[in-house]
């Protein structure tokens, strides 16, 4: 055999394991360890929720009034990164939206409970506990104002 042609075979065996071994390695990347659910294009769904920067304007600004809050619900507000929840007639509550599992966005408040569409956890709307996984901690709690006016604010 040539040294030609063994060189040229040579350089095409260290390319094609070389692109493998790149093959691999971005096909098990993520570091979750985790698969994607049956909704999830290859893991794909929703995107991670990036940490709110705090606004200094945040707390004289009316996120919603009481009345656009249902009883038994709540309403999510995404810009804001927080949901509003009203568990019984007059009590307000308010939880950061982010999911604590691998940070996406919850998306709804239905049947008393604030739901994350990535992994499918859910967290009681009264207290922001757990109330199905993966997720393994609660939603942490935000303060608000809830002005005479009916106005809900960040405290």
């Amino acid at each position: 055999m040539s040294d030609l042609t063994h060189t040229a075979r040579r350089t095409v065996l260290t390319i094609g394991a070389a692109t493998l071994a790149g093959g691999a390695i971005t096909a098990c990347g993520g570091g979750s360890g985790e698969k994607a659910s049956p909704g999830e294009p290859n893991g794909a769904a929703v995107e991670p929720a990036a940490p709110a920067a705090p606004d200094a304007g945040a707390a004289d600004k009316a996120l919603t009034k009481k009345a656009d809050v249902p009883v038994g619900g709540g309403k999510v507000f995404k810009e804001e990164k927080v949901v509003v929840t009203q568990p019984k007639a007059g009590t307000f509550k308010c939880f950061t939206a982010v999911c604590p599992h691998q940070g996406c966005l919850v998306n709804k408040v239905e049947d008393g409970s604030i739901d994350c569409p990535c992994h499918n956890s859910k967290f009681a709307i009264a207290d922001g506990a757990v109330t199905k996984g993966p997720a393994t901690k609660g939603l942490a709690e935000k303060k608000i104002k809830v002005a005479a006016d009916g106005n809900i604010s960040l405290a």
